[in-house]
């Protein structure tokens, strides 16, 4: 399922869509949120540029909406209805979701985002 190659070892790993031989992040962690969005200009396996055009990233501000909703009712529902909170605390739970899930979401977003239109070449980890 995270085997090279696939869309999901990408998103997940953070690595380049095209060859999936390195991370994108100059700093692989994302709770070292001074370089949260620092990336490599290009992989220096297949030469990928990952800002595609200026300003590229801004579409991944549609997807990271998309993430922190489902985050967001997802901490609802555990809140709510598994653990039984009551409404407001199961807001809170909401808050402290998306505020310690943050980092994560932001990258993951941009990774969803490139992995859209950049796909993976068996060939290019080769060159």
């Amino acid at each position: 399922m995270l085997k090279k190659g696939s869309k999901l070892n990408s998103i997940l790993t953070g690595s380049c869509p095209r060859c999936q031989e390195e991370s994108m992040y100059v700093d692989p962690n994302p709770y070292h949120l001074k370089n949260i969005y620092t990336m490599h200009e290009e992989c220096s396996h297949c030469k990928l540029r990952y800002q595609i055009e200026p300003s590229f990233f801004y579409g991944a501000m549609y997807v990271s909406y998309a993430l922190t909703v489902a985050i967001g009712v997802t901490a609802f529902i555990i809140s709510h209805v598994f653990i039984g909170l009551e409404l407001l605390h199961s807001f809170v739970a909401i808050i402290l979701a998306l505020f310690i899930l943050m980092p994560v979401t932001a990258r993951l977003a941009r990774n969803i985002y490139i992995n859209i239109f950049v796909h993976y070449d068996k060939n290019a980890s080769k060159k």
